[in-house]
């Protein structure tokens, strides 16, 4: 199963639309989060999950693709979930700036993660094995959700 994931804040229908298309020409389910309330055909779609939800489907994917959010990178992780981001463009209207390209290029590298930089890449990175993340982490990731936690505790 492939999970896709657009977090809590905006919808992304770049990405949900490379997958609807994506989806009518594999065999493999296909669940979205889509951050709005649209149903495509084909696909089990879903506006908005619990956390338990999430918690399942992203255990249960063979791997999640996402927008380049933290929240959804450190959940795949936490599960050994390999994961595809898909970082918003603030030039296409996706977001009010481009944290997610330099959040995606942080990352970029790490094992079980991809980046498709652009929505036609998503195809590709599908069709490949991915590896599961190391359980060993990065310093910069242990310094990056440390930055975070002192910015949500303040």
């Amino acid at each position: 199963m492939i999970f896709v994931t657009v977090g809590t804040q905006l919808p992304f229908p770049r990405l949900i639309g490379h997958m609807i298309e994506w989806a009518k020409t594999h065999e493999e389910r296909v669940v979205l989060q889509t951050g709005d309330a649209s149903k495509p055909l084909g696909c089990e779609a879903y506006r908005s999950l619990s956390s338990e939800q999430f918690s399942t489907f992203i255990e249960r994917a063979r791997v999640v693709v996402s927008h380049a959010g933290i929240g959804s990178i450190i959940a795949a992780k936490s599960v050994d979930r390999p994961i595809i981001l898909v970082p918003r463009h603030a030039r296409l209207g996706e977001h009010r700036n481009d944290h997610q390209l330099a959040t995606a290029a942080a990352f970029e590298g790490q094992t079980g993660l991809r980046v498709a930089w652009e929505v036609s890449e998503i195809s590709s990175l599908l069709d490949q094995t991915i590896e599961p993340p190391v359980s060993e982490r990065n310093p910069r990731y242990d310094r990056l959700v440390h930055r975070i936690k002192s910015f949500v505790a303040a």
